[in-house]
């Protein structure tokens, strides 16, 4: 690699909004901090909240076309 041409590569925090604290590295300057809405601490999908809301019957629908096809 060339020197003096690379960003500076610092160590930061990303604070989530339910309190979680991640500890990472970044080329952001002057060690700011990243603030996250979810991590995988609080995000529907990895808790296991996650839900499929199905205003329209889309997802029977889809089970019914294709019932019969293995995937």
């Amino acid at each position: 690699m060339k020197t003096g041409i690379h960003p500076n590569y610092n160590c930061i925090t990303a604070k989530c909004s339910c309190g979680n604290i991640i500890y990472t590295k970044s080329t952001l300057q002057n060690n700011k901090e990243l603030n996250l809405d979810v991590c995988n601490l609080c995000h529907p999908f990895y808790t296991g909240t996650q839900k499929i809301i199905d205003t329209k019957g889309r997802v029977e629908r889809f089970k019914k076309k294709f019932k019969n096809i293995k995937f």
